[in-house]
This record gives structure tokens, C-alpha cells and sequence, in this order.
């Protein structure tokens, strides 16, 4: 199963989108088309790479956009960018979203007592190899951090590509702590700090910041995946998600998305342009005594 890329739009700029395509050229969404499964009976997982590593462009699955394209996260009217809390650069593993799954915004996690995030689950990849925007990989789940963000869960899955050469040598979240030292703190630290710089408090973790193993993690995944079940057959209002595609719902289902129709909306945004500056204060730094 392989995916391809179609860029539109100017790079770094407000009208940048990554649509996607299937092995017969057809537009897909990586939200809803792409299987959750890479290899169901071993648990390997699909991930949508959005954010390669060491960069700093807070790009996302567009989850409100027809065929959810990803998309640079706006704020204020301007381009999203996480800032670098020393000693970090970028994000510090290529990071992105386990495709058929959505974090219920309207069900209390039993674990973080808050309700979930309205996004996919969130994947830190820790291969050895920098990961391109909207690169479709197959990974290894390890373990899961549970970040609550301004009161919501957002699960953060510790993974590895089967195909990075290290990826035999990791089966579980103890292997990451062994073979990685100080990674999985370095994580926790990112996430807890990378929103100071922009006025917001420092993020917090259910269980008392410790990562859960595989099996948990695992657990986790699968539930996501029956939110997104129950999303996508109607069963649980989407609100103002987009749950157009192109190869899950069939027939007079109001979500099925005709070749026409998916032509047509990628048809409408821009053709891909000239590259846009980044701005160099994307370069800076942030320091803070840790609490």
C-alpha cells in the first residue's frame, strides 16, 4: 500500500496544503482513507508524518477541511510556529498522526479525567532517519504519554519505523529508556514547556509524567480507533470536522466524496508556487529555570 503527495499553494505561506493520493492516483484523506493498520495481526500502525524532525512549521491534518489536507497551524492570522525552549531545536522526533483515530471531545478519559482533543493520536516517531512531510510510514508502537493540554488528553504514542535499522532492537517503552537515555525526559520536558514562550502555563501529564508500556498504549490506540468508528458511521456528531472520503463511505452516505467532487476541492485552492521566507525569529531561542 503506498501513498503519494500533491503540494498546492505557496510553501510557508497561508495558502500551503499536502493533499494526498492512493497507489491508483486517487484523492484520499489521511484522516479517514488511509488504514489504521500497516499489519494488523503484528500491531504496526500507519503514521502520517507531519512534522519531520529538527523543524519547527506546525503542521496538521486539516481535520475541518474537505480531504483534510495538512495544512500550517494559523494563529492570529499568522503562520504557527513552536518555539525553541532550550536546549531543543524543533520538534525532537518526526512527529505526526495514527490515521483512523480521533480523540473524543465529548468522552472523560477514565485515566486523565478530561475529555479528548477532537484530533487523530499523536505519534512521536525516534528512528534514526529525518522523516518528509507527508511521508506515510509503518511503525512500532512502544509506550504513551498522557499530556493533559488546557484541561483536554492528548496522548502523545512513543513509536519506530519497522524500517529504521534500529527498529529490532525496540519492542517496548523499558527499551527506549535503556537504549536512548534521557530521550523519553527530553520528551516529557518539550512537551511540558513548548507553549511558555507564547504566554501559555506550563502543560501537565497524568501519571505523574511516567510513560506507559506497549500493551497500554496499544489499548489506547484501539480506542481511538472505535471513536472514529462511531465518527465516521454517523453514530457520534462530527461538529465542525470534515468527514468527506473517498474510500471508506459508500453510496448516498453524506460523507462519500466522489473522484469529482475531490478533484474539484483540490481544483479550487492554489497551484503550488514559489517558496516563501521563513522568518528568522523562527531561529531564536527561549530559556527558563525549569520549576
Amino acid at each position: 500500500m503506498s501513498f503519494t503527495v500533491e503540494e498546492r499553494g505557496n510553501p510557508n505561506s497561508l495558502s500551503y496544503r499536502l493533499f494526498f493520493k492512493n497507489a491508483e492516483g486517487k484523492y484520499i484523506s489521511p484522516f479517514h482513507d488511509i488504514p489504521i493498520y500497516a499489519d494488523e495481526s503484528q500491531n504496526i500502525f500507519h503514521m502520517v508524518v507531519e512534522v519531520p524532525r529538527w523543524t519547527n512549521a506546525k503542521m496538521e491534518i486539516a481535520t475541518k477541511d474537505i480531504l483534510n489536507p495538512i495544512k500550517q497551524d494559523v494563529k492570529k492570522g499568522k503562520l504557527r510556529y513552536v518555539a525553541n525552549v532550550f536546549p531543543h531545536k524543533g520538534y525532537i522526533w518526526n512527529y505526526g498522526a495514527i490515521p483512523q483515530t480521533w480523540e473524543d471531545p465529548a468522552h472523560k478519559d477514565g485515566d486523565t479525567n478530561c475529555c479528548g482533543d477532537n484530533d487523530p493520536i499523536d505519534v512521536c516517531e525516534i528512528g534514526s532517519r529525518v522523516c518528509t512531510r507527508g511521508e506515510v510510514i509503518k511503525v512500532k508502537v512502544l509506550g504513551i504519554l498522557a499530556m493533559i493540554d488546557e484541561g483536554e488528553t492528548d496522548w502523545k504514542v512513543i513509536g519506530i519505523n519497522v524500517e529504521d535499522p534500529e527498529a529490532k532492537e525496540f519492542n517496548n517503552i523499558s527499551d527506549v529508556q535503556r537504549l536512548k537515555p534521557s530521550y523519553l525526559e527530553a520528551t516529557v520536558d518539550w512537551f511540558r514547556r513548548y507553549k511558555v514562550p507564547d504566554g501559555k502555563p506550563e502543560n501537565c501529564f497524568a501519571f505523574n509524567e511516567e510513560f506507559k508500556d506497549k500493551d497500554f498504549a496499544i489499548e489506547v490506540i484501539k480506542n481511538t480507533h472505535n471513536f472514529w468508528r462511531a465518527l465516521i458511521s454517523q453514530q457520534t456528531k462530527a461538529g465542525e470536522l470534515n468527514c468527506k472520503n473517498t474510500c471508506v463511505s459508500v453510496g448516498d452516505n453524506p460523507y462519500c466524496c466522489s473522484a469529482d467532487e475531490a478533484k474539484a476541492a483540490v481544483g479550487e485552492t492554489c497551484p503550488c508556487g514559489k517558496e516563501e521566507p521563513i522568518p528568522s525569529s523562527v531561529d531564536k531561542w527561549f530559556y527558563y529555570e525549569r520549576k
